[in-house]
């Protein structure tokens, strides 16, 4: 067989791998769309390159992204200490054991804010580890919200805590990525 027919065959090969690679491509996609997820956000990630930078927690408690321009993810104490006490479980937390952590909660937020305590930030403790109060849900939509307008939403969700209703909330970041320059209390310590 000549030069030029061996380079026939292998054009027609690789365009007929090709074609089955499309197949499977349209395939997938057409699962994911069943499952809701939205055209954009399909296309997003078929044209990016997912990045997933370090998340650095520093000896002072920032949350910093370590990507190109090595982003602070800012949050008011109460939000953070939610974001720190979800990240220090990996396991994650289901909702309706949160008084469970509500020592730990008020000891991860007296780190960040040594001051001391007052009566607002106490009843905050109080509502955002009160599973029959939304507080909760609005401060887990802020931190979504926060990684959201850092990092490609394809890639801010394994930042952010989430879980199916009933099952534990937790953040999906390999926790390979996770980076203490700090220490929590434990659940174990309390």
């Amino acid at each position: 067989m000549d030069k030029q027919m061996k380079e026939l065959i292998s054009k027609e090969l690789e365009q007929f791998h090709c074609s089955i690679l499309l197949d499977e491509v349209k395939d997938k996609v057409r699962k994911l769309k069943a499952y809701g997820v939205e055209d954009a956000e399909i296309v997003a990630a078929m044209n990016e390159e997912e990045l997933f930078p370090q998340l650095i927690v520093t000896e002072n408690y920032k949350i910093i992204l370590a990507d190109a321009q090595n982003s602070e993810v800012k949050m008011e104490p109460i939000v953070k200490a939610v974001y720190l006490l979800f990240l220090s479980h990996p396991e994650g937390i289901v909702l309706k054991c949160l008084p469970d952590y509500r020592k730990e909660l008020t000891k991860i937020y007296l780190l960040l804010r040594p001051a001391g305590m007052t009566d607002r930030v106490e009843k905050s403790i109080i509502d955002v580890t009160n599973p029959t109060q939304n507080s909760i849900n609005e401060k887990c939509a802020r931190i979504r919200k926060m990684f959201s307008s850092l990092l490609p939403k394809s890639v801010a969700r394994y930042y952010a805590i989430s879980g199916k209703r009933g099952e534990p909330k937790k953040i999906d970041l390999v926790r390979a990525n996770v980076i203490w320059k700090c220490k929590l209390p434990s659940s174990q310590g309390l």
